[in-house]
């Protein structure tokens, strides 16, 4: 049977799986909603729980529940839950096995491919992240697709028009904002535009009126300063906070009440505010400017004027806010289409495209840009004086992807025999104001070669944006290729199975994350017996204890554990298990 391909939505707030079914993309409910929090947590009983019941529980268990882990995705940043600290893109699989779970109940067959959305404006980093989430959660990430393509793919799926028009999409989420600009044009849809802000979404909505609330109360209460509440109490006052921003984009008004909040010196206050839908649109306003500067950027960008964009689109849930709404009209001049629901159709657009992939929808040509410029460091001359910092673009944003591009460099000196390759992204003509990505020195040069030989160097960027780049010496074919990961190394992999099998002890499953076979990496994957969990449940418990040699020790066997394992090498297996269980004795006895 052929694979099954789901489009998944990993959202800051909530996240959606889509599947193909009965020659339609539908978007899965469950309960009676499609939307799964983006929250991961344990229970009093230290049981896993994703979705609704680790939202419920975040009140009144803050240190116990994880939320809008998508803005931390590509940073070093660890987060705990329970005694354990975890990555990124390891709290996401938590999301994308529940996901992936869903489809799973519904189809009635396993699911092992999957199109993953991101936002626009992600980077190298953020997006090996969410690919490497896909991988723990036992999933292989057939593409990574921004998220106002994916609006877009929704928008036009099932549209049989031919006439050529060109489409702003305005995706405000919980977490973080695009804006992309794309031609559609009979079976083309060509991006040629993307701006936005990853650090800007409904959730900052929602702390500038949980800020406000306070403030006023100082104010009423003549408090000398703001009342410095539990974290229980602002848990209590942000949630409260948030849904008095969904009912004031059906009201007018609403009121914020809270009974029995109670603040660091154990007082007891009883909070009760009105609100009207302008002082809530007064508070985001800035927010709002910000997110216009974007799509002038963009508009910049793709060299078009307003009257040059034929529709525009709202995506995400932030735009059910009246004002956002507005405020897009009258810079446009133009109504925008809310038709799909924009919760769902970032989600739908990744269905449509899994759909595709799979060969069952008809396929329109999907061309994608590059969002960013990436180049090299070289040496600039002014004023008869080098520098290191001048910044040489090799991709250009804005550049239709799968992209490759080449330029020529040359040497300084007379038999230099290396050469060092910096990496960058940005928009800047000094690298020290962009995202350095990565290094790599090319050695053994020709000792005999002149000054200012040619050293040819070569950058391609997939469909999922990630980069590869290749320096060459033209005279001797030379050659170095370094994949760049971004600000975080890939995790090889040994620590995705280091991380499936502590989240598989966490999770409570037997099988693991190691249950499904795979294709890529992960081919030799098997089935992993009960002691895994048992192994994995064991680390978790002395996780704060371990140093640094114990715990690379501990990666690296559980990484050889899992291939002997897949081999059937009884003998081998019964080895690793005994070291592992030494290491572990000796942590736990001290």
């Amino acid at each position: 049977m052929k694979d099954l391909i789901i489009g998944i939505d990993l959202g800051t707030t909530n996240s959606e799986v889509a599947v193909f079914h009965d020659g339609r993309v539908i978007v899965l409910e469950e309960n009676g909603s499609a939307l799964l929090p983006s929250y991961v947590g344990l229970n009093p009983e230290g049981k896993l729980i994703v979705g609704q019941e680790a939202r419920n529980q975040y009140i009144l268990h803050p240190e116990a529940t994880i939320k809008s882990i998508k803005r931390k995705m590509g940073s070093p940043d660890k987060v705990k839950l329970g005694d354990t600290s975890y990555s990124p893109a390891e709290i996401s699989a938590f999301i994308l096995k529940e996901l992936k779970a869903r489809a799973e109940r519904f189809l009635g067959q396993e699911v092992k491919k999957a199109v993953i959305t991101v936002p626009a404006f992600f980077n190298d980093a953020q997006r090996q992240a969410t690919r490497d989430a896909g991988a723990i959660a036992g999933l292989e990430v057939v593409r990574i697709l921004n998220e106002p393509t994916a609006a877009c793919l929704a928008y036009e799926h099932g549209v049989d028009k031919n006439e050529a028009k060109t489409v702003l999409a305005y995706d405000l989420g919980g977490g973080t904002f695009d804006v992309s600009i794309v031609k559609v044009s009979g079976e083309v849809v060509e991006v040629i535009a993307s701006h936005g802000d990853n650090q800007l979404g409904g959730d900052d909505f929602d702390e500038l009126l949980f800020k406000d609330c306070l403030a006023k109360f100082a104010a009423a209460s003549h408090s000398k300063s703001h009342c410095v509440f539990s974290e229980i109490a602002s848990n209590r006052l942000r949630r409260a906070s948030e849904n008095a921003k969904m009912q004031l984009s059906e009201s007018a008004a609403t009121k914020i009440i809270e009974d029995n909040l109670v603040d660091s010196s154990l007082k007891v206050h009883h909070l009760e505010q009105s609100l009207t839908r302008r002082d809530f649109e007064n508070l985001i306003e800035p927010l709002l400017e910000r997110t216009l500067d974007s799509v002038h950027k963009a508009l910049e960008v793709a060299r078009l004027s307003l009257s040059d964009i034929d529709e525009v689109l709202l995506v995400g849930g932030s735009t059910r806010i009246p004002a956002v709404g507005e405020r897009i009209e009258d810079l446009m001049g133009k109504r925008p289409r809310c038709e799909v629901h924009p919760d769902l159709a970032v989600a739908l657009g990744a269905g449509v495209l899994a759909a595709r992939l799979m060969g069952c929808a008809s396929r329109k040509l999907l061309i994608d840009i590059s969002p960013y410029t990436f180049g090299v460091a070289t040496l600039s001359s002014a004023r008869g004086i080098f520098g290191p910092y001048h910044f040489a673009p090799i991709l250009k944003a804005g550049s239709p992807l799968p992209l490759s591009r080449g330029q020529v460099f040359y040497t300084m000196g007379e038999g230099q025999n290396a050469v060092q390759v910096d990496v960058y992204q940005g928009e800047n003509d000094d690298v020290r104001k962009n995202l350095p990505l990565g290094e790599f020195l090319i050695e053994g040069l020709d000792p005999k070669a002149p000054r200012s030989s040619e050293i040819l160097c070569n950058m391609q960027l997939d469909l999922d944006g990630i980069l590869t780049v290749t320096a060459i010496e033209k005279a001797t074919g030379l050659a170095k290729t370094v994949r760049m990961e971004g600000a975080l190394k890939k995790h090889s992999d040994d620590e995705i199975r280091a991380a499936r099998a502590r989240l598989a002890a966490l999770r409570g499953d037997e099988a693991g994350f190691d249950d499904e076979e795979e294709d890529g990496d992960f081919a030799d994957d098997v089935e992993m017996p009960a002691f895994v969990a048992e192994i994995g449940a064991r680390i978790a418990k002395v996780e704060d204890q371990l140093d640094e040699v114990d715990r690379g020790d501990l990666e690296r066997l559980l990484g050889q554990l899992g291939e002997a394992v897949g081999n059937d090498d009884e003998d081998e297996v019964t080895r690793l298990r005994q070291e592992i269980d030494d290491i572990l004795f000796y942590v736990e006895s001290k």
